[in-house]
């Protein structure tokens, strides 16, 4: 991008006061925002108020230090982009909802933001270890089946959404709440590396912004508009991922929620959800059939793919009908982890087996 156009977007993006709907309003009124800014001030005040129109006739406190720092970044790596909503490159599901961000900033691949079909996987930051399987095992076999992953990044469901979509060698794409200069958590910046990697990074904030706690709820827009569904995997009545579905909801997108132990407060959003409409779910196959998408590889229902698998009989065997805890399990059947969470979960939702207290699994009597 030419400096002249850099700076006229990140002035826009930068100037205090100027909301992303009032710039959108002047770019309406005046076009591309080289344009507005080469027009005098009271040119503006049918757009904006005449104070604001005052602070807009010179650039912000620090933007030369802002618009040096931008161009470094972009130069630094050839993965790094800036797009604008003058870009045709702007991914129009993003487009077409009601608050698109001005200017996304990338660090990745930027097929992941072509990608014509994409996904939602969010959920609690504090998930159970089930909820947590459940992501991974969910995202691995939906990204396999040629979905883009989309999250936040944040710690629980969202990492673990990401490392299941890694894990199929698929796409993942992380929507992020702070400039792209800095990962939070900073736990996940070997994830990250790997994102950019096999997908991209993403933000709608300048480069130095920190992980205010506003800007979150912000990003989950930016999630649900770039997706054509949202899963919400584990979350609690007072859940950022409500908002998500929420806002999935208002911009016409399928929501989708699988349920949980009515005894877990992490399942409560997601019941509260399906009494409201949201679609249950029990395996990745449900979601591809509610989206009418094939699966090419149909397998076991959430079974990781291309990993060796116990028939449910042998696995049902190995359980026995005493309590027995998950690593005895391993070391009877000598499957991978992911592959022996994904058949529990299966037979957990049959009602053939129960989680116990203190990690434990056992068989359920049938009457």
């Amino acid at each position: 991008m030419p400096r002249d156009e850099l700076a006229a977007w990140l002035r826009l993006l930068l100037t205090p006061g100027l909301g992303r709907t009032t710039a959108r309003q002047l770019l309406a009124a005046f076009g591309l925002p080289e344009t507005i800014w080469a027009r005098p001030s009271d040119s503006w005040d049918g757009v904006v108020e005449s104070s604001l129109a005052k602070a807009m006739a010179w650039p912000p406190e620090g933007f030369d230090a802002a618009l040096s720092a931008h161009e470094r970044w972009l130069a630094q790596d050839n993965a790094r982009h800036v797009i604008t909503l003058a870009d045709p490159r702007y991914p129009a599901s993003l487009l077409d909802t009601a608050d698109p961000p001005l200017m996304l900033f990338v660090h990745g691949r930027l097929d992941a933001l072509a990608h014509p079909q994409r996904l939602a996987v969010v959920g609690s930051r504090n998930p159970t270890p089930q909820g947590a399987q459940n992501a991974a095992a969910f995202a691995q076999s939906l990204a396999a089946s040629g979905l883009c992953i989309v999250s936040g990044l944040a710690l629980g469901v969202d990492g673990a959404a990401h490392e299941g979509a890694l894990r199929a060698g698929g796409v993942t794409l992380a929507v992020v709440g702070t400039g792209l200069d800095r990962v939070y958590p900073s736990r996940h910046r070997d994830l990250a590396h790997r994102i950019v990697a096999q997908g991209a990074m993403l933000s709608e904030y300048p480069l130095g912004t920190p992980p205010l706690a506003q800007n979150f709820p912000q990003r989950n827009r930016v999630i649900a508009g770039l997706s054509m569904g949202t899963l919400v995997v584990e979350a609690a009545l007072q859940s950022g991922s409500l908002i998500t579905a929420r806002l999935a909801t208002e911009q016409g997108r399928e929501v989708f929620a699988i349920p949980g132990s009515i005894h877990s407060p992490q399942s409560r959003g997601c019941h509260a959800l399906i009494r409201q409409g949201a679609k249950l779910v029990e395996s990745a196959q449900d979601v591809l059939e509610e989206l009418r998408l094939a699966d090419p590889t149909p397998r076991t229902d959430g079974d990781p793919p291309t990993q060796a698998c116990a028939t449910e009989g042998e696995l049902l065997d190995a359980l026995g009908h005493d309590p027995v805890s998950l690593d005895a399990l391993l070391a009877r059947t000598g499957l991978p982890t992911s592959a022996l969470q994904a058949q529990l979960l299966e037979l957990e939702l049959q009602g053939v087996v129960a989680r116990l207290p203190g990690g434990l699994v056992q068989r359920v009597a049938q009457g």
